[in-house]
């Protein structure tokens, strides 16, 4: 078998995150998510329902098929986390993920607002989630064995995340530049979408799925050209028995390991909602200030510019100083933009009326995209390399595994929380609210955690 230089391996690394991105970009925050909000809300006004009700509910729908995915996810990872540790094989489940990313991706192109459907559009939504997350975990696994040094893993994690965001800038690009149609029928370059695609249909918005699930297939071939499976002289079958019972006394042991108990705990509540953020952040400017959705797009390029720069300075400052400071740092900047954004509508900010048709509440809404971007891309980034240091060296994969579970036990919270608050309030921008509790209750866990881990000798 040839020799992979580390070199290539680093850069086939880096493009699983130049691939997977635009499944944020695009259908998560700034694309699709808007246009599934647009089109319930459109089917329910049709059906009787009142606008701002109906704002509220279809941003209720998002978050109740959101926390489903979560669920599944956080019940699987750590056991497929133990099966890839105990066989040492990752790549299979690579594969296989990523054809659920492709598969759930383009698959919602049949989500036209004549025929559409809230079911089908979560279900194709869901598996291209799980897909995603999962692919994730399992890549993400392989950043120790990049750099057996950890005081480098932060650099290349930080760049790795900044990478991403370029591709995912770059396919958001492609989509308003080319493909998404403005209230005059044009795209930004002022061109018929390609294709002939009518937006009468939505066609210029749907062909995102395709998008998303032709570049990621694209991408991801540098990855699985460089990235190999390092060979494990103790490797086993698949033995879901066995997997389960490593798992279990994993588990068990959690407790003689405070510091990496407290930081899967802290992290759970930040990424959580930092996700939420990021999941609703679109539907909020569609609903609350009115955007239409190629102004999110471009509100969605300006925030992933952002994450990029954060991404790679993020990085070098995770290499100086270590990341815990960047993680505290980031949770403190994303509480004070949550605020921002609450306190945000068409003519008010700060809780002060504006004059009306005054700029500065989309000002200010851009302005925190900028943060989110800067802030979460780093806060990501940093986390990752945090948890090299706080997982059993030799249990990565399991490590990552209940990373995910940590992040997804409770991934259907922000979902489940906004989608509620927006229920009983009727009110998109105070369903928002939930997101500041769970960034405070992360911050306060990190005084547990030790910056090096438990496992550091």
């Amino acid at each position: 078998m040839t020799t992979v230089s580390s070199r290539k391996k680093i850069w086939g690394w880096y493009f699983f995150d130049w691939a997977s991105q635009p499944f944020n970009t695009l259908l998560l925050t700034f694309i699709f998510g808007p246009y599934f909000a647009q089109t319930a809300t459109a089917a329910l006004v049709d059906g009787g329902m009142g606008l701002e009700a109906a704002k509220a509910q279809a941003q209720a729908y998002w978050g109740y098929g959101l926390t489903i995915a979560g669920i599944s996810i956080a019940i699987l990872a750590p056991i497929l986390g133990a099966v890839a540790d105990s066989t040492g094989k990752r790549m299979p489940w690579i594969w296989f993920f990523s054809a659920l990313y492709f598969i759930g991706s383009g698959a919602l192109w049949w989500t036209a607002p004549q025929d559409f459907s809230v079911i089908w559009a979560l279900f194709f939504f869901g598996v291209g989630l799980i897909g995603m997350e999962f692919a994730t975990i399992f890549t993400n696994s392989y950043l120790p064995e990049l750099a057996p040094d950890p005081s480098e893993r932060g650099k290349i994690s930080g760049s790795g995340w900044g990478f991403g965001y370029i591709g995912g800038v770059l396919a958001l690009m492609i989509m308003v530049l080319l493909f998404q149609a403005g209230p005059n029928g044009l795209t930004m370059l002022a061109l018929e979408p390609l294709f002939g695609l009518d937006p009468a249909t939505q066609a210029d918005t749907r062909i995102v799925g395709p998008l998303t699930a032709l570049w990621y297939a694209v991408f991801m071939i540098p990855f699985f050209l460089y990235i190999r499976d390092t060979p494990n002289p103790n490797a086993e079958k698949y033995k879901v028995g066995k997997a389960l019972a490593d798992l279990s006394r994993t588990l068990k042991k959690l407790p003689r390991h405070p510091s990496l108990l407290a930081y899967l705990g802290s992290s759970m509540f930040y990424r959580d909602a930092l996700n939420g953020m990021y999941t609703f952040g679109g539907i909020y400017a569609l609903g609350v200030l009115n955007w239409s959705i190629i102004d999110i797009g471009i509100f969605g390029i300006l925030a992933a510019l952002s994450g990029a720069v954060f991404c790679w300075i993020g990085g070098r400052v995770d290499r100086a100083i270590g990341p815990m400071p960047v993680i505290v740092s980031c949770c403190v900047i994303l509480i004070a933009t949550a605020c921002l954004i609450i306190s945000l509508t068409p003519t008010s900010a700060f809780g002060f009326t504006v004059p009306e048709g005054s700029a500065l509440p989309d000002i200010m809404f851009y302005i925190a995209g900028a943060l989110i971007g800067a802030a979460g891309g780093a806060l990501q980034a940093s986390s990752r390399n945090m948890l090299t240091r706080q997982g059993d060296p030799d249990r990565m994969t399991e490590a990552f595994g209940l990373y995910a579970l940590s992040g997804k036990a409770t991934s259907f919270l922000a979902p489940a929380l906004i989608a509620i608050a927006s229920d009983l309030t009727g009110s998109q921008r105070l369903g928002i609210t939930p997101v500041v509790g769970l960034f405070i209750i992360g911050l306060i866990l990190l005084a547990w955690v030790k910056p090096n881990g438990d496992f550091a000798k």
